[in-house]
């Protein structure tokens, strides 16, 4: 909006006639302002700054006080009202907090495993040994998630879900946060802040910050791989690393929370037990919308298995039109698969879906996201 004051006003300050207050209206300038109402004549009067000047009633209302800029100067100067910042929002606000936070599932696995195998977590406090339990309990085996109601429900337990469930009526809620996995988690935070009170979880002191979940898109995560000098009988260093890793996890389950308030898409992560150590499932679900053919569904998955490397797959549901994609970085791998499409074949005829693809391609495919894998960098 322009402003273009006509004249002075007559409660124009004294200074003004002598032009000491004008010398502020330069060009660029930004003052304050807030309007005093309409005079006789019809005019709006404007207090600006140290001046009382009279203008057209302008179209829209004007807020009870506000900023102009100075456009031009001279008998009738041009004043441009500068929008009022609005606040930014608080899952944006959220997310921007959490995201230097987060970090992947690998590390803090590998932790649990490690602390699993040590005589002395049994000397831990009573309270502490139960919620590592209870996380350890989070973690799902590969029988589990090949059922369709075992998937389902590691998919409801990932902790994407925990508020929306606990806000259900006559729900158990206490049965619900020790299924969970974020409810474990917040359990188990809680608890190691009050055992290593003076080593609270920092961010991390990294430049780079990634983009949330979807904006990457899927990824296989291998196995982390603990420093040698952690590998000795120190739980306590252990759980001081611990400490750090249940944070970034639970940062890394709040940005995907916050992603799926924006969007109709789904990024899930889901721990599982594999041979002599544990993995990550990644899923993504995706709605879509077509008018011709009614809702379809995509469905990706993403796994790095020790055995067999990264694998990752693409099925596209439309109606009871399926069509299944398979990648894998080894060619081996590929090779496994493909000798496993006869008997997928006969299952889905089986259920009654009609199979209109059916691939496995050696190598992984390349991010269809327009988002850079840095979403920061910063300078010190």
């Amino acid at each position: 909006m322009i402003i273009q004051p006509t004249s002075l006003a007559a409660l124009a300050w004294a200074g003004a006639a002598s032009g000491s207050a004008a010398e502020s209206w330069r060009i660029g300038t930004v003052l304050s302002a807030r309007p005093l109402g309409i005079n006789p004549d019809g005019m709006m009067v404007l207090q600006i700054g140290a001046l009382a000047v009279e203008t057209e009633a302008p179209r829209g209302q004007l807020p009870s006080q506000f900023q102009v800029r100075v456009l031009s100067t001279g008998a009738q100067p041009l004043l441009e009202v500068i929008a009022p910042q609005t606040p930014e929002p608080a899952t944006q606000l959220a997310m921007r907090e959490r995201l230097p936070q987060q970090n992947g599932y690998a590390p803090l696995l590998a932790t649990l495993d490690a602390l699993a195998q040590r005589p002395a977590l049994r000397q831990l406090p009573s309270y502490l040994r139960p919620a590592l339990a209870l996380l350890e309990h989070g973690v799902r085996t590969p029988a589990e998630i090949t059922r369709g109601e075992g998937l389902e429900e590691a998919i409801k337990r990932s902790g994407l879900f925990l508020e929306s469930q606990l806000a259900q009526p006559h729900l158990d809620m206490a049965g619900l946060s020790q299924e969970d996995w974020k409810g474990a988690l917040l359990r188990l935070a809680s608890l190691l802040d009050d055992y290593l009170p003076s080593r609270r979880a920092t961010p991390s002191a990294s430049t780079e910050t990634p983009p949330p979940l979807q904006q990457r898109g899927l990824q296989a995560q291998p196995r982390a791989l603990l420093p040698l000098a952690l590998l000795e009988d120190d739980v306590d260093a252990l759980l001081t690393r611990l400490h750090g890793e249940v944070h970034a996890a639970l940062a890394r389950v709040e940005v995907a929370q916050l992603e799926a308030t924006t969007a109709s898409a789904w990024m899930i992560e889901i721990p599982l037990q594999g041979e002599e150590g544990r993995d990550i499932l990644q899923i993504q679900l995706q709605q879509h919308a077509d008018a011709d053919a009614g809702s379809s569904w995509t469905f990706g998955f993403a796994i790095d298995l020790p055995a067999l490397g990264p694998i990752q797959g693409e099925l596209q549901l439309r109606e009871l039109r399926l069509a299944v994609r398979l990648w894998a970085e080894r060619a081996s791998t590929a090779h496994r698969l493909e000798q496993q499409f006869g008997a997928l074949r006969q299952a889905l005829s089986a259920s009654g879906l009609i199979l209109d693809q059916l691939t496995c391609q050696q190598g992984l495919p390349q991010s269809s996201s327009p988002h850079s894998a840095i979403l920061l960098r910063t300078t010190a």
